[in-house]
Formats: structure tokens, C-alpha cells, sequence
């Protein structure tokens, strides 16, 4: 297709890539970007960072990601995406009750980086329980059989505020926004036959309205398959829960500054949220999926099956419990509060999928396949997109469109280094739930 800077653009999708893509066309000098989303307003409660905080780290087997987080870690430290990044530091752990693959993961993570240029000076060895009551003399646990390492090159961005504050910048910046559930949601994508190639020349969206564009790119995370259904066949949408802790003032300064600390095969927290004073918990596992019997392709519950809202599942309730008896016992009982599933776009092997969809003539492009690890990409992720625009096809093979099926079974992403357990259908949570009331009764 011949590119003209002037002529129009749409994303759909207003969440961390949608916004970051938005950010390097204007960049790149494109002229008529409008971003399309179905929420009411900026962060999307559809989008995976519509949270907290969010970790950014750059520990990876692959170094190909290690170099693209360093990136991405230097735009976070920039006046632009500087005042949502916390450089509290990182700890990666294990229990002393952690699986071998846990183990294996650590070690293999501090591998990544421990000689690394970068890194190398930002590391320190935690080869025993006092080493991490050293570091957190917040910690009144025993932190049974604790052992990682502290990486200070790395922290959390606050996720929601990013996306608030990227917002309000492109929109000072000419960026056009078109929300809410009848005129922001796209229903369809509208081709035109040109020649022998079918284009896409716009989008529909719920309100009826035909909206043309020269390109229209898909930046829909978890929901990706109701727009580019073929997408389902490696792209799945997936959850994991997240659950708070309601702090005193107190609590809330005792906390702050402490390093985020992920125990692989427990769970992660993040120190409290000043403004909200809720300490975010993370269980680790294999995730949920919502399997449609029919199709074959999951996408996050919507009417007729609500996502599970004010309490997650009983086994990450537990291993949060757990987390929280071996570092804060004080809080280990305390209540959960705000518990939900945030449901992310997956693949079998968390590659990304940055690419042009086929048999569109380059007229749709899609961003998709975060798996978990996309939102510490915020800051670069658009500049991918430019580059794909620049050079008209994606040269990396694993960020391409898989032309091929893949089963979506429950040893999806099994193989992920990261991930421990076996991933679960969420219909299993919720009829779980219900036997859990009924006993109650």
C-alpha cells in the first residue's frame, strides 16, 4: 500500500499498546490517528493494565527480550513516562517448598543478567533467609527456605496512571478519541475488493457508523478474536487473579519503598499504592482460560458468563495466604479486597504477534500475544509498529501471524518457563464457587 501521513489511521484498543502505538505514529509525523475503544474513558476497564502497577524487569532466557525491556526500561526513565515508573528494585525467589521447574526458572533468569553490562553491578546474591530480612526489615515471617537474588535495575510502573497520563498527552498532541459502548466499540472491519486483493478501507462500530481509514490496526488484547476471529486458532485469552490488602495510613508508610518481590512459586506484591493504600498480590500459576464449546476459542466472559468478581480462586487464595504468612503474618489474614481475573492475550510460547493480518493487502495490522510480559513494553511498543509500516512485512518470524492451527488444550503454555501448575478453564473457578456457597447454606 502507499503510505500518506495524512490520511487516516484507526486503532482499536485504548490499553498500553494501543496508546503506545498511537504515541510513535504521531511521533513518525502521521497526522490523522483516531484510537477507538468501547470503555467510557482512559485507562479502558478492558485493557490488562487497567491495575496498580505492573512489574518491569528484564529477566529472560531470550536475550532478544532482554534487550528490548532494556529499551523499554530507558524510556521509562524519560520526562514523558518517568513520573509512573518506581525504581524500587527486584526480587526474584523461591520457597523452600518451590517446585524444581521454579528453581530452575531462577536460576536461569539470573543467569540472563547477572554478567550482563547493564545489569552486572545492579545484582546481589539472597542465598539465605536473613539475607532477605536484611533487605525487607519489614518482613516479620520466616521465609522458610528463601532463596534469589536482588535486582536494583528494575521496579514497577503504576499501570492505570500511565495510560491516564500517555492519554491526556496525545490527546494535547492531535490524537483523536472515540469511546464508550456504542460509538467507541468496533463491531466489524469493512472491506473493499481492490484489483484482485480484498483491503480493509474502515471499521463499523456498535452505534452503526461506518468510520474509513487507509489502515486500521488491532490493538485488542484479550478480546482479539471478536474482531479477527482466525486469531483464536494461537492466541488465546487468558487470566490470572489479583487480589488487595486494604492498609492503614500506618501500614501503608511502613511499607513503602520495599522492593518488588515475586517468590516464583507463590506469588508477587508490590509496595502499597499511596493514593489508595491497597498492597496488590499476585498468585503464580498456568492461568485460566473461557474455552467457547463451539468455536474452540477463548475470550474473556462477558454476558453470559460474568467473570468472577470479589473473590478468585480457592488454590491462589491459599498460596497468597501462604506468601503472606512467610513475609507480613500480620497480614495473612487479613480480608481481600477489589479480587479479580485480569485477562491477558496468550500464546503457547508468550512470542508476541506484531504483523500484518493476511489476505488484507497491508491494510490491517495487528498487535496481539502480550501473555503477560507486554506492559513493561509500553514504552517502545509503537516504535515496533512504525518500523513494520517502514519496511511493509514483519521480518522476525516469531512475531508473525501463525498460518497454522494450535490445540488449546490445557497444556497450552505449559512449556513457559514461568508459568508452574496446569492451566484451568475458568467455568471450573465459578462452579467451584458455587459448590463453595451451597455448602455454606
Amino acid at each position: 500500500m502507499a503510505e500518506t501521513k495524512t490520511a487516516p489511521i484507526l486503532i482499536v484498543g485504548s490499553g498500553a499498546w494501543g496508546l503506545s502505538t498511537a504515541l510513535h505514529l504521531t511521533n513518525a509525523g502521521y497526522r490523522n490517528v483516531t484510537v477507538f475503544d468501547r470503555a467510557s474513558e482512559i485507562p479502558s476497564r478492558y485493557s490488562a493494565g487497567y491495575d496498580l502497577n505492573k512489574i518491569v524487569r528484564a529477566e529472560y532466557e531470550d536475550p532478544f527480550y532482554t534487550d528490548l525491556a532494556l529499551e523499554s526500561i530507558r524510556g521509562w526513565r524519560t520526562p514523558l513516562f518517568g513520573p509512573y515508573y518506581h525504581q524500587t528494585g527486584y526480587v526474584v525467589a523461591t520457597s523452600g517448598r518451590a517446585p524444581q521447574k521454579a528453581i530452575t526458572h531462577l536460576n536461569e533468569a539470573l543467569g540472563s543478567i547477572k554478567e550482563h553490562p547493564v545489569f552486572k553491578p545492579f545484582i546481589s546474591s539472597l542465598d539465605k533467609p536473613q539475607d532477605f530480612l536484611d533487605l525487607f526489615w519489614q518482613f516479620r515471617g520466616p521465609v522458610t527456605g528463601f532463596k534469589g537474588y536482588f535486582n536494583r535495575y528494575a521496579g514497577y510502573a503504576h499501570s492505570s496512571n500511565a495510560m491516564k497520563g500517555i492519554h491526556h498527552y496525545l490527546a494535547g498532541r492531535g490524537v483523536k478519541f472515540v469511546l464508550g459502548p456504542e460509538q467507541g466499540k468496533v463491531t466489524e472491519l469493512l472491506y473493499a475488493q481492490q484489483d484482485t486483493r480484498r483491503t480493509c478501507t474502515g471499521i463499523k462500530t456498535a452505534d452503526g457508523i461506518h468510520h474509513s481509514a487507509q489502515r486500521v490496526i488491532c490493538c485488542l488484547g484479550a478480546y482479539q478474536a471478536e474482531l479477527l476471529p482466525k486469531i483464536g486458532s494461537f492466541n488465546v485469552a487468558k487470566s490470572w487473579s489479583v487480589a488487595h490488602v486494604q492498609l492503614t495510613e500506618a501500614e501503608c508508610d511502613l511499607l513503602r519503598g520495599i522492593p518488588v518481590i515475586n517468590v516464583r512459586d507463590l506469588g508477587f506484591f508490590f509496595e502499597p499504592d499511596p493514593a489508595t493504600r491497597l498492597l496488590k498480590l499476585c498468585p503464580l500459576g498456568a492461568g485460566y482460560i473461557n474455552t467457547d464449546k463451539k468455536t474452540g476459542i477463548s475470550l474473556p466472559p462477558l454476558d453470559a458468563l460474568p467473570p468472577p468478581q470479589d473473590y478468585i480462586p480457592a488454590e491462589d487464595e491459599e498460596k497468597l495466604r501462604r506468601l503472606l504468612r512467610e513475609t507480613l503474618p500480620w497480614l495473612a489474614d487479613r480480608a481481600f479486597v477489589d479480587q479479580k481475573m485480569c485477562w491477558f492475550a496468550d500464546t503457547a510460547d508468550s512470542e508476541y504477534c506484531i504483523d500484518f493480518v493476511p489476505d488484507t493487502n497491508n491494510s490491517v495490522i495487528v498487535l496481539s500475544g502480550d501473555s503477560g510480559h507486554g506492559f513493561k513494553m509500553m514504552p517502545v511498543v509503537g516504535s515496533w509498529v512504525v518500523d513494520l509500516l517502514n519496511k511493509g512485512e514483519q521480518r522476525l518470524p516469531r512475531w508473525q501471524w501463525r498460518r497454522s492451527d494450535v490445540k488449546t488444550g490445557n497444556d497450552w503454555g505449559d512449556a513457559v518457563s514461568w508459568r508452574i501448575g496446569t492451566q484451568k478453564e475458568i467455568r471450573e473457578v465459578i462452579e467451584e464457587r458455587e459448590r463453595m456457597v451451597k455448602a455454606r447454606l
